[in-house]
This record gives C-alpha cells, structure tokens and sequence, in this order.
C-alpha cells in the first residue's frame, strides 16, 4: 500500500491527544512517514558523510580564508573537537569524513578508520576561468557519493545526512542556484565564511560569467554544464543522494551548499527529492530559492550557515520526536472504555 499523506494525518487525528495538537510536529510526522513509505518510520541508525573539496575559485579572492583552512579543520573533525563531531555525538550519529579533493590532505597520523580517501585532484579548477572540472571528473565524484550511500545502506543506517568542508564552496553553489533553480545573482550569491562588501561585489561578478558559460550548454549537456561550475565535494553530494533515494534512505537536508548538491541530483535524477526533509534555512540568501525549487520546507530557522552538516545535526531531534509520536503514542480507540 503507497502510503500517502493523508493516510498518515488520518493515523494521527486517530491518537490519543486532540486533532492537530502537536501542530508542526504533526506536519513533520507526514512528511517522515511519506519518504519512509511506514507509518512507523524510524530515525535510528543514523549516519552524516562529509565530503571534503577545495575549490581554485580561492584564488581569484571570493573567500575571506585560504584553501589551507579545509585541511586545518578536516584534521579537527577527525579528532573530534569539532561542531560536526560535537553534534554528531549528542546526537549520536555515525560520522564519516571523506576527501574528494583537498589542495593538502590530513596528516596520515590524524587519520581514522571512519576517513575515506577518495582525492580526485588537488582542488577543482578556477571557474572564474575555466571549468571547474572535466565532465570525467564530475562523474567519478558522483560516483564516490554513491559508494558512501551504499555502504550506508549496507552497514544498515536508516537515516543519512550530507555535510560539506570545502573553502570557499558558496562560489559554486551560487552558481548551481542561478543555473538550476534561476536565482539572480544578488539573491544566489551571499558572503559565504565573511566576504566584505567588495569580495561579495568581486564574487558576483566571477558566479555571473561563470553561469553564463554554463548556460549555453545546460539544455544539451547538463553534466557538463554542472560541471563547470561544480565543487567535487558537491558533486558527491549529488550521487550521494540519488542513489540514497534510490535504495529508499531517509535524507535530512542541511544548508546552501548542500542544497546546491540536491538541485544537481534532482535535475539528473528526477524524483530524489522524494526521500528529502529540509533541516533549517542558511543564512545564506540563496538557499530560500534553491528549497523553493525543491517544493522544500526547512524545519528551523535559526540563521545557521557554518555547513559541515551542522544544521541537519541540529534539527535530528524534531525528527526523534515525530518518530516517536507515530511509534509510541496509543490510539484513541485503545484507551477509551
């Protein structure tokens, strides 16, 4: 039986409390139950992958901090004093760290068995100049996201979340949110990680050519259009999430940039957005269009933009307690004599 939304409110005005008395909560429950196709849907085991990437952009001035950052604070996360891991572990969920394209790699020493190395280049190209990958180069990205989702799905985690580490990534995903979802570029583009106000004027300029590029061969070839101005990172992203939907995983969505990531698979992979539930609204302008385009609705709104999957970490206990009001709560009809 396709179990559809108003399945679940009908279970729910069904419970023993009054009809729509939990509000949001409710709504939450519906949306939970729909992407898991179970009116008992579950929310444990969880996992967040996060997929690292440097970006050539940083060079031509769009970030307040240098690509040397990324690797600083993989090497963080990976001894765990990090928001990530600190939320991960409150929440107790699985972390990964995987390293789709850093400039510099972690130190071998700081490395975990929960580290996957999957470095495809030093950092993508400049897109302020050039692509930022090959077409090849987005595809084994995509691929390696895949990977993540199957073994996540394997290892038995019902729930997954994506979380991004990459400087100077809100370049990109500026670009995919004018490309995908037809933002302009003063809503598109934000100040990422604290660009003044002529790193912003700059970093404009530098998203409006490259998605003019891009553009002209969307229509044709939108892997390659993608591709020109994606982050590898990003492009993970991507794989990663079509193929959770694919194999019927529960995605918790976090900000900008991994929205950015659900834009690119949803374009290719029609239908991805089935399995996503929208965790909160970034700070950055953007992200309000991208979860539009989406037909998503975020959770929180708490002016969160640090990425690294921490807005999604944040919001796993409304989807706790959604979980439970399905799972745990008698139906009217049980209690009354």
């Amino acid at each position: 039986m396709t179990v559809t939304r108003k399945h679940v409110a009908e279970y729910l005005d069904a419970l023993a409390k009054p009809q729509a008395s939990m509000g949001h909560l409710e709504e939450l429950a519906v949306q939970l139950a729909v992407a898991q196709q179970n009116l008992a849907p579950r929310t444990k085991p969880r996992r967040i992958v996060l997929f690292a990437g440097d970006h050539g952009v940083v060079e031509s001035g769009v970030s307040a901090w240098p690509s040397t950052v990324t690797t600083a604070m993989m090497e963080t996360i990976l001894v765990e004093k990090a928001t990530s891991t600190a939320l991960a572990s409150a929440q107790g969920a699985d972390l990964r760290l995987v390293d789709v394209g850093t400039i510099q790699p972690p130190h071998a020493g700081s490395r975990t068995p929960a580290f996957q190395d999957a470095r495809i280049a030093a950092g993508t190209g400049n897109l302020a100049t050039g692509p930022a990958m090959t077409r090849a180069q987005f595809q084994t990205a995509w691929a390696v996201g895949e990977t993540e989702a199957k073994y996540g799905h394997e290892e038995g985690f019902v729930l997954l979340i994506a979380g991004e580490m990459g400087i100077g990534n809100t370049t990109p995903a500026a670009c995919l949110t004018m490309l995908l979802a037809d933002a302009n570029v003063e809503i598109a583009t934000g100040r990422g990680a604290g660009a003044d106000d002529e790193s912003l004027s700059n970093k404009r300029a530098i998203v409006a050519q490259a998605v003019e590029r891009a553009r002209i061969i969307l229509a044709d070839d939108p892997v390659s259009a993608i591709a020109e101005v994606a982050g590898f990172e990003i492009a993970a992203m991507a794989g990663f999430y079509a193929q959770a939907a694919k194999q019927g995983s529960t995605l918790l969505l976090d900000g900008y940039v991994t929205t950015a990531a659900a834009l690119i698979a949803e374009r290719l992979v029609p239908g991805t957005t089935k399995s996503m539930i929208a965790a909160h609204l970034s700070a950055e302008p953007g992200h309000r269009t991208a979860l539009n385009h989406l037909g998503l609705k975020p959770l929180l709104e708490w002016n969160m933009r640090l990425g690294e999957g921490t807005g999604a970490l944040t919001a796993l206990p409304l989807l706790d307690s959604a979980a439970a009001l399905l799972n745990d709560v008698a139906k009217l009809s049980d209690i009354m004599p």
